[in-house]
């Protein structure tokens, strides 16, 4: 049965206080910055009980509230998820991921036939991270239960990453809605054991000589990559592998995990094409790309002008079609 999900209302949700004059304009950091203008989306299933004006230095905090859509699907949600298509995780988001709008954040709540229901959420890329996401979610449902102590994150991020003159740098391209193909794949915990296995390494100096699952599944996503379109490697192109990291733990001194803002930027790794399949020619590359994310790798970006030109040069190869990324993340959201 194709999924079929149809909006039966939507309405603005207004503060229930007006914000404070002091707080009508949120500073946005450089990393604020680097983000493009996109939409955040996260879908959470349940099933039923008994069975935004941006601009490049700052958000307006205008009052506006979050658009809010309830709508209905044409199934049960027990036969969506026997096997869902990634593809169609889109009809449960009041907005395509980048349609930019005044609003910061919608959501959409959609009711199936059995009374279970399906949450998506959207939220500017442009003032928040994943993990500060997944904080405001956290939030946003202790709230709802009634609990108390709420968390106030610290919200000063500006004044850690100080904005730059961004200035002929557009954070946008590469992003593109034509010829994407969503795919879904399920390793079991066997397979990722072999897989950690074909990427352990037999030198006894390494400290971890095992990857990690992450690790692996990297390494074996790339070399699966390469070997399905490269039969001919192009010289000409570099291929690299992309970790998202978060920055709160690397800071000195390290800030607190609710820390709000994008506080997150990427590890790019290139393993070697001339070596086999292993530990040293892929996890080896990975590993060091990693551990430069570092106190120091910090403090570059406060300085923003010897990023921004690290930046630069990265979005050209990107523009010319010399530069490849394979991005990957081990971020958990099932506590929410």
């Amino acid at each position: 049965m194709k999924l079929e999900v149809e909006a039966i209302s939507q309405d603005t949700v207004k503060p229930s206080f007006p914000t404070p004059p002091h707080l009508h304009h949120y500073q946005l950091s450089f990393l604020d910055q680097l983000q493009p203008l996109v939409l955040m989306p996260l879908v959470h299933f349940y099933p039923k009980y008994s069975d935004t004006n941006l601009t490049n230095i700052e958000q307006n905090c205008n009052d506006e509230g979050a658009h809010y859509v309830e709508a209905k699907a044409n199934c049960k949600l027990s036969e969506f998820l026997e096997d869902p298509i990634p593809g169609e995780l889109n009809k449960f988001l009041p907005y395509e991921l980048d349609e930019v709008n005044e609003l910061p954040a919608a959501v959409q709540v959609t009711f199936f036939n059995c009374g279970g229901l399906v949450i998506g959420v959207l939220m500017s890329h442009r003032i928040i991270d994943a993990l500060s996401f997944i904080l405001f979610l956290n939030s946003w449902a202790a709230i709802a239960r009634g609990h108390g102590n709420i968390v106030t994150p610290p919200m000063d991020s500006a004044t850690l990453f100080p904005p730059q003159e961004l200035s002929g740098l557009n954070m946008n391209i590469g992003i593109t809605k034509d010829n994407i193909v969503t795919k879904r794949f399920v390793f079991d915990a066997s397979a990722i054991g072999s897989i950690r296995e074909k990427y352990s390494s037999d030198d006894k100096s390494i400290e971890y000589p095992r990857p990690t699952r992450v690790e692996a599944l990297s390494a074996f996503i790339w070399s699966r990559f390469m070997a399905s379109t490269q039969s001919k490697p192009d010289p000409n192109k570099i291929y690299k592998i992309v970790h998202a990291l978060n920055l709160r733990t690397r800071t000195d001194p390290p800030l607190s995990f609710d820390y709000f803002g994008n506080i997150t930027r990427f590890a790019m790794s290139v393993p070697s094409r001339d070596t086999e399949e292993s530990f040293h020619g892929i996890i080896k590359p990975m590993r060091e790309a990693i551990q430069k994310i570092d106190g120091d790798f910090v403090k570059m970006l406060q300085q923003g002008d010897v990023y921004l030109k690290y930046m630069k040069e990265n979005i050209s190869n990107f523009v010319k079609g010399e530069l490849v990324t394979l991005s990957f993340t081990n971020l958990q959201v099932s506590s929410i």
